[in-house]
């Protein structure tokens, strides 16, 4: 791309009063192709976007640098198609958060024996824009060669059939696929079902049967019971599935790379998921077989994984007790269910009415838990077979719930109040102590009332309120021939739930094109698992639309890059392949990176990650961040008697560049020597940034990014933890240079904690401050 330049700032907003913008300009070459240089009061008036559009189409501008307000506001209307558009914050980041001095006059020229921080703040951050824009190139995007808009949903339950419907109703075609020989899931087993509309305060019949007959007529959607997914392998737009019957031993045309023999423990067991999946990732090496696909697999564009769940089982000396395991009539909230679908509720010990019945939330023993897999689903289920005994014996059947915590969200608070209406219900929040056999009958004792009693209720039956386990915990469900195992990667916090971010992006997994639905992704009722189908279709068309332009899914849904690799210095180290949180990296016999870049959202890990730094994108790239790196001028002795510090700080743009934006905005103020630089995830920054800085005289780096942990919110899952664990390791480099650890820091901090940035910002200022000057600065 022949680049020819457009520099414009905007001296409204407060800019032009507390920095010459003229000075800024100064700093843009005097050669050709960078002569476009304007100044306007309210650039982003129609005024001033059409001088912009006017040099576009007079001048040949098709590479624009604006200094104005942030890239996070007004990015409708700086929108200009076939140009590289680089946006310097020169409003939030500079003027608005670092106020001149009251009765303060701009000066009619430079003072060189005195630095004037914001000035030069500005003056940088526009080099720094500039030098980018100089480095990167306008994006081309990625698009399959074939693809398919078909939408592959695994399992045939409630929610499986809501999405297939919604998809049908976008105009999608689908293939529902039912490991049983029915549709209906644990939907087809319930008596009654929790109220879906208004005012839901009563039970009403399945509407199972609805929806099957609504699927079974519905000519965009294929149905294939007892069928199970054998492998899925390639990426969303071009998936090849292979299916099977369950139980079925299927031979690919290529070996699976771990054989049976390595599939069990030493008493013959089969491993758990987890060392399955660790096997997996180990073997790389001439491996890569499975990698292949299937030339007999069907087409798929993306899935919805609504495989459900299956209802927690205690061991049978884990709840003694409660005596489950040795009274026949203590059982779980699932065989209760069973019981009620059957008929009138009767005890399995002897099929005599159960008049009486105690419902436990929690296991008791002093401790506030629920049982585990357990949620508000929990109790509402637990209210509505309280219900179910009320029905069957109106006059004289009583239902008696002990809980440590009573969740109905939303409107389902109608129909628990309406369960306290009842006569024969009875609540209680109470700890048990013990459940006994009382001759014919149950003895429950419980302590911690609300009424601070300790109670005795003689029962015919106890029920336990246990969990929904999804299935994704004995089974990778999706079976997928990624380098990275068949499965969902642990990130250690859902027990198995395939969310990939609970808290930013809901029905995403780990793996891009792969969408999850229902009690797979938490436990859910009837209700929120059809709302929740629904989400996941919107998600599946999203992707399948994002594949046609050849852009990325969420979250940075638009961007057209994708990374590109040197393969010529590539030392089949791996790291990028095993980093990727999103497994959209396999790799060749060789080790070497294999590509896929429809699974890819952008991240840049893989560029964080590689230590010859041979992976780059067409506008985010090791040279782009470095170079604007080496542009920012770091006073020494020779310019200043006492130079100012340089700090430079990594900010990433998900959660850490608003929360900056908002602390402008709200006028608060940090140190003057300090420079930002926005990037895509924290994953992505590479070490030799923080050694180009260290290494021209900056006095310290700060990463400033998303949480992780157990309250982690990285919109890339892993890329915190990746950063803070290579920073752990950033030492010997440090080393190398003579310098103190602890001028590389970081922090975390979440979207709405912006009134912490100053004070983290200016605490790291007096920390380095503390440690001197960095010794290379003036060389």
């Amino acid at each position: 791309m022949d680049k020819k330049f457009g520099f414009y700032i905007c001296s409204g907003c407060g800019i032009g009063e507390a920095v010459n913008t003229e000075w800024i300009m100064d700093n843009v070459p005097k050669e050709e192709g960078y002569s476009n240089c304007t100044v306007h009061p309210f650039l982003c008036s129609k005024e001033g976007v059409d001088i912009i559009n006017q040099d576009i189409k007079e001048k040949g501008v098709n590479t624009i640098v604006i200094g104005a307000c942030s890239r996070r506001v007004n990015y409708d209307v700086f929108k200009f198609s076939g140009c590289i558009l680089e946006r310097v914050n020169l409003r939030e980041q500079v003027v608005w958060s670092h106020a001149r001095p009251e009765g303060w006059t701009m000066p009619e020229e430079v003072n060189e024996d005195e630095p004037d921080h914001l000035q030069m703040m500005a003056e940088d951050y526009f080099r720094m824009g500039m030098v980018r824009c100089e480095k990167v190139s306008l994006p081309v995007p990625y698009k399959l060669d074939a693809k398919s808009d078909k939408i592959l949903i695994i399992g045939g339950g409630i929610t499986g059939m809501q999405a297939a419907l919604d998809a049908s109703k976008a105009g999608y075609a689908s293939t529902i696929i039912e490991k049983d020989g029915q549709l209906g899931g644990y939907a087809a087993k319930v008596r009654k079902q929790l109220p879906i509309q208004a005012p839901y305060d009563q039970l009403i019949s399945p509407i199972v049967q609805q929806k099957i007959k609504a699927v079974e007529s519905d000519s965009n959607i294929s149905i294939k019971t007892s069928t199970v997914v054998a492998r899925i392998a390639g990426q969303p737009g071009d998936f090849t599935v292979t299916l099977k019957a369950p139980g079925e031993k299927i031979e690919f045309d290529v070996p699976d790379p771990v054989p049976p023999e390595m599939r069990v423990d030493e008493k013959g067991k089969d491993l758990e998921k987890e060392k399955l999946d660790e096997i997996y990732k180990k073997i790389n090496e001439g491996k890569a077989d499975i990698l292949k696909l299937d030339p007999n697999g069907e087409k798929f564009g993306a899935v919805i994984l609504t495989a459900g769940w299956r209802p927690y089982e205690p061991a049978k000396d884990e709840f003694s007790h409660l005596g489950y395991g040795a009274i026949k009539d203590v059982v779980t909230n699932t065989a209760f269910e069973a019981i009620a679908k059957n008929g009138k509720i009767v005890r399995p010990s002897d099929g005599k009415e159960a008049k009486s019945v105690v419902f436990i939330q929690s296991p008791g023993q002093g401790k506030d838990d629920d049982f585990s897999y357990c949620g508000s689903v929990t109790s509402m289920v637990t209210l509505k077979q309280a219900k179910y005994v009320r029905e069957d014996y109106s006059d004289d059947g009583k239902a008696f719930v002990f809980y440590q915590h009573m969740r109905t969200p939303g409107l389902s608070e109608n129909f628990y109040k309406a369960m306290q209406q009842d006569p024969g219900i009875f609540m209680s929040k109470g700890d048990i102590t013990s459940v006994t056999q009382d001759g014919d009958s149950l003895m429950v004792e419980a302590k911690d009332t609300l009424l601070g009693e300790s109670v005795q209720v003689k029962a015919d039956m106890v029920v336990l309120a246990t969990g929904m386990v999804p299935v994704t915990h004995d089974d990778p469900v999706v079976n997928l021939a990624y380098r990275q195992g068949p499965g969902f990667r642990d990130i250690g916090l859902f027990d198995d739930y395939v969310d990939s971010n609970f808290i930013c992006f809901p029905y995403e997994t780990q793996r891009t094109g792969i969408y999850a639905a229902g009690a797979i992704r938490r436990s859910l009722t009837m209700e929120e698992s059809m709302e929740d189908a629904t989400g996941a279709t919107l998600k599946a068309i999203q992707c399948l639309k994002s594949v046609d332009r050849g852009e990325a899914v969420h979250p940075r849904a638009g961007d057209q890059t994708f990374p590109d690799f040197f393969f010529q210095r590539c030392t089949q180290c791996k790291r990028c392949t095993e980093e990727c949180p999103f497994g959209a990296l396999d790799d060749d016999e060789k080790g070497t990176p294999k590509p896929n870049p429809t699974r890819c959202r952008r991240c840049g890990t893989c560029m964080g990650a590689c230590p010859e730094r041979i992976i780059n994108f067409a506008d985010y790239s090791i040279d782009s961040i470095g170079s604007m790196v080496k542009c920012i001028k770091v006073p020494s002795e020779d310019d200043f008697d006492e130079p100012p510090l340089r700090i430079l700080v990594f900010l990433c743009e998900n959660d850490a560049y608003p929360a900056m934006d908002m602390a402008g905005m709200n006028r608060m103020q940090w140190h003057h020597d300090v420079r930002f630089i926005p990037v895509r995830c924290l994953g992505s920054v590479n070490t030799i940034w923080i050694k180009d800085a260290l290494s021209q005289g900056m006095d310290g780096v700060l990463y400033i990014g998303c949480k992780h942990g157990d309250d982690y919110q990285c919109h890339f899952v892993k890329g915190s933890e990746l950063a803070e664990i290579r920073k752990s390791k950033i030492s010997d480099a440090l080393a190398s240079l003579a310098l103190e650890e602890e001028r590389v820091a970081m922090f975390e901090i979440a979207i709405d904690e912006y009134d912490k940035l100053p004070k983290i910002i200016n605490t790291f200022m007096e920390e380095v401050e503390a440690l001197g000057p960095n010794p290379f600065k003036g060389f």
